[in-house]
């Protein structure tokens, strides 16, 4: 057994049974083997329902879309967001979360508009005979 498993052993957090597989990992399953897509999402299932919520609503996705969508809707500035999503930068931040961010620019520029006025309307221009 490694000293990470005797460590979690000893802390109670894993229970050594029979079933038992050294893997060496940090995040394993009771039985030491890898977490699963459908092991979080069965735990995170019922975290939801101990919350009073209904665990086939949510996902870890649809968790990570509200955090985005609070902290824009609250105006955090979209680097701080991009970061604290793990994103390298502001595009993927942008891309996969548009439909959220965009209506909390919109609002900004509108505040803006009111703020200085709209910019007076250009009219076209006629096309020069040539």
């Amino acid at each position: 057994m490694s000293e990470l498993s005797r460590l979690a052993v000893g802390r109670g957090s894993v229970l050594p049974t029979a079933r038992w597989q050294d893997t060496k990992l940090i995040f394993c399953t009771r039985t030491g083997t890898p977490v699963t897509a459908h092991n979080v999402r069965r735990d995170f299932r019922k975290v939801v329902e101990e919350a009073g919520l209904t665990g086939r609503e949510w996902s870890p996705r649809e968790l990570r879309h509200s955090f985005v969508s609070v902290l824009s809707d609250s105006g955090v500035p979209i680097e701080d967001i991009s970061r604290l999503v793990g994103h390298s930068n502001t595009v993927v931040t942008e891309t996969v979360y548009r439909h959220q961010i965009r209506p909390v620019i919109m609002q900004r520029a509108a505040a803006m508009d009111k703020i200085f006025g709209k910019p007076p309307e250009t009219p076209p221009r006629a096309a020069s005979a040539s």
